[in-house]
């Protein structure tokens, strides 16, 4: 099952509100199951360099089934997944990137922001998730 547009969407209003609130131009962008390109919204004078980023940090997200900023700290010098941002056509290991997944618990698409700090991008990310469900898959063999 993938997110529809419509909650595509849903998530990426949801996220900009929360940019605006925290007076911050974002990058927004909804990947499906496939980490297909769902949804995507660059704010006025949000920055260039943070398209990639938010595509990446949602593939990421929705790849691994976990945070970014989870994937961020098994990838530190002597964890065990040391190296892994250079698969996958480059991966982003810091926060930003969310899995969405629905009431049945099933992973349906990711959203990753870019644009200001990794705190401000996390947050902005957990405002798109939670119109649709959360961001965590009740069983996961790398949680912490």
């Amino acid at each position: 099952m993938h997110v529809n547009l419509e909650n595509a969407e849903k998530a990426i209003e949801a996220a900009r509100k929360k940019a605006v609130e925290l007076k911050t131009q974002m990058c927004i962008a909804v990947v499906d199951s496939g980490a297909n390109l769902k949804a995507f919204l660059r704010m006025d004078d949000a920055w260039v360099g943070s398209i990639d980023i938010a595509i990446k940090k949602a593939k990421t997200a929705v790849f691994f089934g976990m945070a970014t900023g989870q994937l961020g700290k098994l990838s530190q010098p002597g964890k065990p997944l040391y190296g892994i941002e250079h698969s996958n056509e480059g991966l982003i290991t810091f926060p930003g990137g969310l899995p969405i997944v629905d009431d049945d618990g099933v992973l349906v698409g990711a959203i990753g922001v870019s644009g200001s700090s990794v705190e401000n991008d996390h947050k902005v990310a957990e405002a798109g998730v939670k119109v649709l469900g959360v961001s965590e898959l009740p069983e996961h063999p790398w949680r912490t």
